[in-house]
Formats: structure tokens, sequence, C-alpha cells
């Protein structure tokens, strides 16, 4: 057992989870995991590790009996167990009503209209009909209520001749934004109340993949922007009242309005260049905001990028990697990679961050790196 007696459970043995690790060893914090892949990245990085369904009330609860804590590192997770564990006496955070919300987008919406935080326009739909019924509304995000991520479930009907790509199950109907930039903006808070939220960072996404391709930090945005892009942060994890990170993701629109597009209640692949660029990590804050240790400044020591490592399309098999030593051989640049044995076509399999003080030697440099490593197959 490490200094801490208390043990941290986490939902979850992904990437995300093998930070978090990575961040709880300073502090000599026990983690046990839960994952349903038995090759999952925390595989040998967790005092324990279990192989086991998150959607599963029997596992999750069973899980949650050896932990003193637990938090998630993935939304989709059993949180009717999660409810009893918290009952019981355990911390459990995020809490799970708050897990149950963000898991329905349907939910999450009608949450920020009741607590009025802005947001695109939107219609709630049962089926492929009720969106069809409503084709003046587009053009129009389609969102399934449940179930999407990374990109799935998601659909963009710009016409009536779209509309037979309509989802025919509960969802949404969103107002396409004709936005300016895509921002995200990190918060968190412990049990206590304390509140810290990092500077607003700018995504900058795949064409077709729909993931993250490269993020710079920070964001190019007035500072009256990140003013109101920080206070909207803030004012949502306050209104769920929340304990632990929360990734807000925002679309800042041309004519100056910042809105909610979606949030996480955990770490981000938004805020992966915090490991070098801030002074606290968002791992660390993750584990310091669910520990309820006080939380960590969030100041960006430089400007940064983060370039996302996606498996290369036309490859899937166990991994190469073209490109490492060249890269590594440069200036500020920190490679971090997922500890995932098989490649497939954009499968999120590592981060770069880059460091530089120039903004604009930033941008070029990124696009550089981006190119220069390439994950492929030995197949």
């Amino acid at each position: 057992m490490g200094t801490n007696s208390k043990i941290l459970g986490v939902l979850g043995g992904g990437q995300l989870g093998r930070m978090l690790i990575q961040s709880a060893i300073n502090y000599n914090q026990d983690i046990h995991i839960l994952d349903p892949d038995s090759n999952a990245p925390c595989k040998d990085l967790a005092q324990k590790f279990v192989v086991g369904s998150l959607k599963d009330f029997d596992t999750v609860y069973a899980f949650g009996q050896n932990c003193d804590v637990i938090t998630v590192e993935i939304e989709s997770v059993n949180t009717e167990a999660l409810e009893k564990l918290a009952k019981e006496g355990k911390q459990v955070y995020p809490q799970p009503h708050i897990l149950r919300l963000i898991q329905d987008k349907r939910a999450q919406k009608e949450f920020y209209k009741a607590n009025g935080i802005p947001t695109a326009e939107f219609i709630l739909t049962e089926n492929k009909a009720e969106v069809i019924q409503n084709s003046d509304f587009l053009p129009a995000v389609n969102k399934l209520g449940k179930e999407g991520y990374d990109g799935r479930g998601v659909q963009i009907l710009r016409s009536k001749s779209d509309l037979d790509q309509a989802f025919d199950a509960p969802g949404l109907l969103e107002k396409l934004i004709e936005f300016e930039r895509e921002i995200a903006v990190t918060v968190a808070r412990n049990a206590q109340g304390d509140l810290e939220v990092y500077p607003s960072v700018e995504c900058a996404f795949h064409p077709t993949a729909n993931l993250v391709e490269f993020l710079f930090a920070p964001a190019d945005i007035s500072q009256e922007m990140e003013e109101k892009a920080s206070r909207i942060a803030k004012d949502v994890i306050l209104k769920l009242d929340m304990v632990g990170i929360l990734a807000v993701e925002l679309f800042v629109t041309r004519d100056g309005e910042v809105l909610v597009n979606e949030i996480a209640p955990r770490p981000h692949n938004s805020g992966h260049h915090s490991i070098e660029a801030n002074f606290t990590s968002q791992f660390e804050q993750h584990l310091r905001s669910v520990m309820n240790w006080p939380l960590g400044n969030t100041e960006l020591r430089c400007p940064a990028a983060m370039i996302n490592l996606l498996g290369e399309e036309g490859f899937t098999g166990p991994v190469l990697i073209e490109g490492k030593e060249e890269a590594m051989a440069e200036k500020g640049v920190y490679i971090h990679l997922y500890g995932k044995k098989i490649t497939k076509p954009f499968r999120k399999m590592g981060h770069v961050t880059l460091l530089d003080d120039n903004v604009d030697n930033l941008k070029k440099r990124a696009q550089r790196i981006k190119e220069l490593i390439k994950i492929k197959s030995t197949l």
C-alpha cells in the first residue's frame, strides 16, 4: 500500500486511465482499474486490474466494494451500481446522477436550457419520422440521445436530401452553428468546493474522422471571449454541483456568442497538452479533485500544440511507428504512446505535445510533426 490508504477505483482502463496512473505514482496513490479489455493500456500499471463490463451492475458493484473513492475515465458505465455504492458510503465522483445526465445528450441539452447556459437551439425527436417532420429546422445536426461518442452518433443534415440519414431512435436536432472556432475549457472542483479553470484551447478537427487532430493553447481569442468562456465553464460545473474534472466544449460564433456544445466529466482529449504545458496537468487535477486534495495551479507555462496520433487509413494490425526518433530529436517535443498493441484506421494511438514560445512557429512545427509521425502496421 502507498502512504495514501484510500484506494481509488477507476472505471475504464484506456489511455486516460493510464495517464491518470502516471500522475498518481508521484503521490503513492494506489489505483484499481476495471476494464472489459484484458489488454487495456492500464493492464500492467494499476495496483489491481479487473477485467469486466463497465455496464454490468454486479461487476461494477463488486469492483467498487474494494475501493474508497470511485471515478471514471469514460461516461458509459452502470450508474445504478455507482448510486448503490454512494448510498453505502463510497465516495463516487463525478456523482452518479451527473454521469446519467451526461450519458443522454437530450437530458444534457434540457439541463442547459433549464439553467440558462447558452447552447444551440434544439428540438427533441423520438424517431426518424419526427426528424423529417421538422425539416424546416434544417440545416441542423442530428445527434443520437445515447451511445454516441467520438463523432459517432452525429449526422449533419444540411437539406431535405440528407433526411434519409436521420437516426431512427430518440435523439435531437440542433441548429447547425456557423462557428468561427471551436474551443474547450477544462474546469475542476473538489468536494470542499475549490474551483480552478484552465485557459481555453482551440481545437482543429480531422475533416472526415470527426476527431480532434490538433489543439493549440492558448486559443486565439480576445480577452473578453476568454473571460466569457471561463465564466460559462464555471457556471456549468457549479450548476451541476459536480466534483471532479469537466471538459466543456464550446463554439465561438461569428457574432461573438459562446455556446456550450458538449461536456465530458473526466479528463479529455482537449487537455492532453497540460501534462507539459500547464503547471498542473488535467490528470493530476482529476486526482486532486476526486481525492479532495488542494487543486493545482492551471496557468500555461508556455504556448503549446497537441497532435493526436491516429492510426493511418489502410492499416490494421500490430503497431509500426514511423518518424518517432526524428521527432524525438527536436526541442520541445514530447511523445506519449498509449500502449495499444493493435492499430486501426483513426484509432487514438498516442499524442505529441509541442512547446514553443512563438505561436506561429508552433503551428508550422505541429503540421510538420503530424506529417512526420505515422502509425502503421507490420502486417
